[in-house]
């Protein structure tokens, strides 16, 4: 099959691997330089304030960048939150990564089942073999659908 049939599709050889993502407009590094700089800024302003004679600056400076450290740290471990969708040597396999924590489930092609959890605009849920995994978060609510025609599509052929 050509790249040219697929939407969400990568096609390499026999292999069609679909990987979706959350939307990140920051990654983890450059959180970690942001934030790295913001210490520098709020801690040198409360420094000064404190060398001038108002030494309660310097501790609410120190608050204000732990509660916003732990903000950054929960966004950062979500950031590369995904899931990919692999068609790969006679078999589906699908991995789940959420906030660190992985999951793989493994398919044969010809037993498994894709089709709306509830509804068109709902996930898509891929079951067989006594397993059922949900995909599709990252997709836009009305992709959805074309997403699973894809995903049929691509297991017909194989």
């Amino acid at each position: 099959m050509s790249n040219s049939v697929f939407r969400f599709a990568t096609v390499s050889g026999q292999n069609i691997h679909w990987f979706l993502k959350r939307n990140c407009s920051v990654t983890p590094s450059q959180l970690g330089w942001l934030y790295a700089s913001l210490c520098v800024v709020s801690l040198g302003i409360g420094t000064v304030f404190w060398l001038h004679g108002a030494p309660l600056v310097l501790p609410f400076a120190w608050l204000e960048l732990a509660a916003v450290g732990y903000v950054f740290m929960l966004y950062a471990r979500h950031a590369t939150d995904g899931e990919k969708i692999a068609l790969q040597g006679g078999r589906l396999v699908v991995e789940l990564e959420n906030g660190g924590d992985y999951e793989r489930t493994e398919f044969l092609p010809h037993q498994v089942r894709i089709e709306p959890q509830a509804g068109d605009r709902s996930l898509i849920e891929v079951s067989g073999q006594g397993r059922s995994v949900r995909v599709g978060r990252y997709v836009r609510p009305e992709l959805r659908a074309a997403l699973a025609r894809e995903i049929r599509m691509a297991l017909r052929g194989a």
